[in-house]
């Protein structure tokens, strides 16, 4: 007569016994799953910030460090653009320990510094250059369809305004604060066949 091994009767015990052990969405050890029972799907957190009517855009941050006893301490600085995408932008340098605290002052920054800029459509009326400490933007009107030919900050300051059409070369430093403040002293000095009028008329 031959003889079950001796291990294939505990595996057969634990082969018959009952599932009822086991919890909802159990380990098998008789231990329940993560949760508990089962729940429902969560629902989508609701934001009840109201919108903000402005276009912003992060152009740089920096990062300064100060060496103290205790290490070493980390500042921000974050250089915002704002607009409302109709004619109107503003620039704002805010800084804090925390990099979100720098954008929120920056950004509020921008919006209390709105001005408004002279445009025709989606272009500029005329080429200009902008100048400001080393930094030195020509901007000239294009055809409808061009898009932005920009970049960095240039193209930053111009999406916030509204401009789609606008043909752009950086010629001097690429600070990205100088880059910014010559673009927006060159958009200052936009000037419509209106504007132009009315100016030799009060002569």
């Amino acid at each position: 007569m031959s003889e079950n091994p001796p291990e294939a009767a505990p595996a057969a015990a634990t082969a018959a016994a009952p599932d009822a052990a086991r919890g909802p969405r159990g380990d098998g050890r008789g231990r329940p799953g993560p949760g508990g029972q089962r729940r429902g799907p969560r629902p989508p957190r609701r934001d009840d910030r109201p919108a903000s009517p402005y276009n912003e855009k992060v152009v740089h941050i920096n990062r300064c460090s100060k060496a103290t006893k205790g290490g070493r301490r980390f500042n921000f600085a974050a250089l915002v653009v704002a607009g409302d995408g109709k004619g109107r932008v503003g620039v704002g340098y805010g800084k804090a320990k925390e990099v979100p605290d720098a954008i929120r002052k920056g950004t509020d920054r921008a919006h209390r510094a709105l001005k408004p800029v002279n445009t025709r459509g989606n272009t500029i009326p005329h080429e200009v250059i902008g100048r400001c400490d080393g930094g030195v933007v020509l901007l000239r009107p294009a055809a409808p369809g061009t898009g932005l030919i920009a970049g960095g900050g240039v193209r930053a300051v111009l999406e916030v305004v509204g401009l789609r059409d606008v043909l752009s070369k950086s010629l001097g430093s690429q600070n990205p604060a100088a880059v910014v403040k010559a673009t927006l002293d060159g958009l200052a000095k936009l000037r419509t066949l209106e504007n132009i009028r009315a100016i030799r008329a009060a002569q």
